[in-house]
């Protein structure tokens, strides 16, 4: 199972799939998913649905494919590209970064984000976070009109250069963990599904624009209307320096079960979890001898927050597993938490069966 976990997630990893242009992340687990015999479907916001049939509570297990970065907003008359911003991009991880360019019809573009030449900053430059829309991309262009013959136009998606590779041992880094290690995990969990020959009804669904807006499933929530719905994404790992203060996540501990979330601001929503998926998760990985983490923080959401909203109301959970530095160009994950994760899910779900109670008055 790790073998197969990591093989997909390196090659996810290196697909560029910014929100609102995930076809080409979608293209690979369609692939995957016919190659195990499951049937697929996408709607018009391009979601991808796989349905297990079976009886109990319907279950929408789902995690999103799509990655933040930016889109073209101008084009200099002297080559270099202007950009806006789409999703939680840190501004003082930009400086030098390469970045890609996905283009349609012809060669990916390859690009930097410039830095002001070090022997030319004052000692005021040298301490300050440039804002992005102060940033240029440089694509090696000289003109406007050969960066439009080379088929970059206002609007074309740019994201970090796509990398994957090993960091120590059973460690992996590179660009859009977040989320293509929940993609790879579903993938496994798929695996077990496609064979069973019991179990709840499950919808697997791979989800779209989470990091633009999340709420890019929510079409694909209204028309399934499910009893459950288990969302997987990163907890975020608080074992470096700087997170310890946030909470007890540990890489390589196990995956992890998110008791709060919030956004931070307002009343920008949030999960508190159902407790029968509590109690369901933490009997599950006792009797499966499983580490399971507990998460409470501010200032992080999933689309899971409008899930919960659809129809009559959705018992929700947000799943994940630990990884640091969120939102960078180079984010870690275990491949040992994304293994236990899957085993994880398919126990739990194996153990939902048409008594299974979701009442708050029980």
């Amino acid at each position: 199972m790790k073998n197969r976990i990591c093989d997909d997630l390196i090659k996810l990893m290196l697909i560029p799939g910014l929100s609102g242009y995930e076809d080409r992340v979608r293209s690979y687990l369609d692939n995957k998913l016919s190659q195990l015999g499951a049937k697929t479907s996408t709607d018009r916001l391009g979601n991808l649905l796989t349905t297990f049939p079976g009886e109990g509570p319907s279950i929408m297990l789902f995690t999103h494919m799509d990655q933040l970065g930016f889109i073209i907003r101008k084009i200099e008359e002297n080559g270099f590209l202007r950009v806006e911003r789409l999703g939680g991009v840190p501004e003082r991880a930009l400086a030098s970064q390469a970045v890609l360019i996905p283009i349609r019809d012809g060669p990916d573009i390859h690009g930097i984000i410039t830095n002001k030449s070090h022997h030319a900053t004052s000692p005021e430059e040298k301490y300050k976070v440039l804002p992005y829309k102060d940033i240029f991309v440089d694509v090696g262009l000289n003109s406007k009109q050969e960066v439009l013959s080379a088929g970059i136009q206002i609007g074309n998606p740019v994201v970090y250069q796509p990398q994957a590779y090993e960091l120590g041992k059973d460690r992996i880094t590179g660009t859009s963990v977040d989320d293509r290690a929940g993609c790879a995990v579903a993938l496994e969990v798929a695996r077990n599904l496609v064979n069973r020959d019991s179990g709840p009804p499950v919808h697997l669904v791979f989800s779209v624009q989470e990091e633009y807006n999340l709420r890019g499933v929510l079409p694909m929530a209204q028309q399934l209307l499910p009893d459950i719905a288990i969302q997987l994404d990163l907890i975020l790992a608080t074992d470096t320096p700087d997170m310890n203060e946030r909470g007890d996540i540990k890489l390589a501990g196990g995956p992890a079960m998110s008791m709060f979330s919030f956004h931070g601001r307002g009343t920008l929503n949030g999960v508190i979890p159902h407790p029968s998926l509590v109690s369901l998760f933490e009997k599950t990985a006792s009797e499966m001898d499983c580490p399971i983490q507990r998460s409470a923080h501010s200032g992080a959401l999933t689309d899971l927050s409008y899930v919960q909203h659809v129809g009559k109301g959705v018992a929700a959970i947000d799943l994940g597993f630990p990884m640091r530095y969120s939102h960078s160009s180079r984010e870690v994950c275990d491949l040992n938490d994304l293994v236990q994760l899957a085993q994880l899910l398919i126990g739990a779900i194996d153990r939902i069966d048409k008594n299974f109670s979701l009442s708050r008055n029980s």
